[in-house]
């Protein structure tokens, strides 16, 4: 593995952990040349998936556009990069687990903005205003109103409760 800081190609394992589903197994790595760590993740390789855009184009589906999305969501929220990769980890697994190799954004933005919404209400309206394309300030209070309206006995998203990542 080539250190990403100074390019030599030479590095030490420092810790390894698999994930709780034994999908990935992450591990910190450190340089044998200037010392600095990184982490790596490695997973099984699969068959591909392909996404059906909104204009019929096909793309192959890149888990780290659907990591860089979430990211962007959770910016500046106590959300941990570990739980936004098991996010992530849960929505490929839930794709891959349907028959069909092909799967549209729609369903993909779907399946974010459900467990965005059980982590962190800010995070899901980040997401909801550029996946659900707001174009006025209606259309954000229209998803807000719908979230505040939920009863608390409903609430999927309580702070004590585990989010379902399921």
């Amino acid at each position: 593995m080539k250190c990403p800081y100074c390019s030599f190609p030479e590095t030490k394992v420092v810790d390894k952990r698999n994930s709780e589903d034994l999908e990935s197994a992450r591990r910190r790595r450190e340089c044998l040349k200037c010392s600095k760590r990184f982490t790596t993740y490695e997973r099984v390789e699969l068959m591909d998936i392909t996404v059906v855009k909104k204009d019929g184009k096909r793309a192959q589906f890149d888990r780290e556009k659907v990591l860089r999305g979430v990211m962007r969501a959770c910016e500046k929220r106590p959300i941990s990069r570990e739980t936004m990769e098991t996010l992530v980890d849960s929505i490929e697994s839930e794709i891959r687990n349907q028959n069909d190799l092909e799967v549209s954004t729609q369903l993909i933005g779907q399946l974010v903005m459900k467990r965005l919404k059980a982590i962190d209400k800010v995070a899901y309206i980040r997401f909801a205003s550029v996946y659900r394309e707001f174009t006025d300030l209606t259309s954000f209070e229209k998803e807000l109103k719908k979230l505040l309206k939920r009863k608390k006995g409903e609430d999927d998203w309580d702070v004590g409760k585990p989010a379902p990542l399921v």
